[in-house]
């Protein structure tokens, strides 16, 4: 088994997109700083808590429903993608595109992978 299909990494990946929802419902001032960096809208930040809650729960599916939670991996790559390239349309600091690149890599290898069965 790998590390990418263990039901653990969804699980743990589930209580990173949790505690990140709260810093983005605060919102915590470094993730605001983000935000606005990459030019997000204000009207568009209330829903980024609510989405991260349900990529949580969709990652937490692995135990019952893999496809979904298979589903949801996919759904965080192309999330990610959206915010590499948000960071690359501002020419952001390459600092500041890595952690985005990295979840990008992460999430997109899980749904390569799919969940261990």
């Amino acid at each position: 088994m790998s590390v990418l299909t263990s039901p653990k990494t969804y699980t743990g990946l589930a209580a990173f997109q949790v505690a990140d929802a709260v810093a983005c419902a605060i919102p915590v001032p470094y993730i605001a700083k983000a935000l606005d960096t990459v030019q997000v809208p204000q009207e568009i930040r209330p829903v980024l808590p609510i989405v991260k809650v349900a990529s949580a729960v969709g990652l937490l599916s692995v135990h019952r429903f893999p496809g979904l939670a298979r589903l949801t991996t996919a759904a965080l790559t192309l999330y990610f993608v959206l915010a590499v390239g948000a960071h690359i349309r501002v020419r952001d600091s390459i600092a500041n595109t890595v952690p985005a690149a990295s979840f990008l890599a992460l999430f997109a290898s899980m749904t390569l992978r799919g969940p261990r069965r």
